[in-house]
């Protein structure tokens, strides 16, 4: 089973390493996924409003809440989406998160990414009127604004703690400097190809909790998943594990806490039992990273696309954006 290790945030509560990702699991799978995690151990559950299936985890969480668990026994994060960064938004789309999870409350809220789209258009990705394929940006409203509507969230119950995903090290300084308030976490793709160790150095300075997300690297954009790597095999075949065991513990050792996704009843049970590595066969997979970077999630790789250079890679360099911090 899990090691059961849980890891704790800046404001002294308890975060449970492994959790639950929802990101890209289709429609009606939800519900049963977060159901038999619960039922065999998980305690963290990472949501978003635009997975579009909240709803299917509240409905989840009713069947096992309290009759398997305490509603404060599980970590439940969900994340501000793009078209909500208007200071008016916020709060409106956490009530509106908080009744698709039919809860009162969220354990931590994210601002989901530092890009705003404008609010009132069609859908999460509104489209760019003179632009087929490329989503609209809303430039006017700033990190800033929005970190300072996110604040005001703390005092209204419906949120024990505030953060944010994606987000770089300019970023994150931008909303701490200008408000004195520093997120308690940090959401970024994490795996072996991907170290950004300057990041995690002062998210570690700083006391920001980081969460892996994509902790097997993703296909997105049609490349090999990290679980095909040889390197990864090795080790797994070594510690009669599985390929995703042994990325998830490369996480776990980096001090991450780690939200793999699935919706397969063998495969979440088998993603929560935990192994061991070794600092060899860690500084094996920090190799891949060293030596072939990888992000998956870049905005520019898969439609529709956002044009905005959000993390400084070489697929964001034609963008005519910048994040506007303030």
């Amino acid at each position: 089973m899990s090691f059961g290790k849980t890891l704790t945030l800046s404001t002294g509560a308890k975060i449970p390493q492994i959790g639950l990702g929802t990101w890209l699991s289709k429609p009606n799978e939800v519900e049963n996924a977060v159901e038999h995690a619960i039922r065999v151990g998980y305690r963290h559950i990472d949501c978003a409003m635009v997975y579009g299936n909240q709803d299917e985890v509240g409905r989840a969480l009713k069947k096992v809440i309290p009759s398997v668990v305490k509603r404060e026994e599980v970590f439940i994060t969900s994340k501000l989406w793009n078209t909500s960064h208007r200071p008016d938004q916020v709060e409106k789309e956490l009530d509106e998160t908080l009744k698709q999870l039919q809860l009162d409350y969220v354990d931590l809220y994210l601002v989901h990414w530092p890009v705003a789209f404008p609010p009132g258009l069609e859908g999460f990705e509104p489209a760019d009127p003179n632009r087929p394929g490329w989503v609209a940006l809303d430039t006017e409203v700033t990190l800033v604004d929005t970190w300072k509507a996110m604040i005001a969230l703390l005092n209204t119950g419906k949120v024990k703690a505030i953060g944010v995903s994606n987000f770089s090290i300019d970023h994150i300084k931008g909303i701490a400097e200008a408000t004195g308030v520093w997120p308690v976490a940090n959401q970024i793709e994490a795996h072996p190809l991907l170290l950004q160790d300057e990041l995690v150095q002062f998210c570690k300075e700083h006391n920001i909790h980081l969460t892996a997300y994509s902790p097997l690297g993703n296909n997105m954009a049609g490349h090999k998943k990290l679980t095909d790597y040889p390197e990864v095999q090795e080790i797994a075949q070594r510690l009669n594990a599985t390929p995703a065991q042994v990325l998830i513990a490369w996480g776990v050792k980096r001090g991450y806490s780690v939200i793999p996704k699935s919706v397969t009843p063998e495969r979440i049970e088998s993603n929560f039992k935990q192994v061991e590595l070794s600092d060899e066969d860690y500084e094996k997979l920090c190799e891949l990273g060293r030596k072939n970077r990888k992000r998956f999630n870049v905005k520019t790789t898969y439609p529709p696309f956002w044009d905005i250079n959000i993390f400084g890679e070489e697929e964001e360099k034609t963008t005519t954006n910048q994040v506007k911090i303030q």
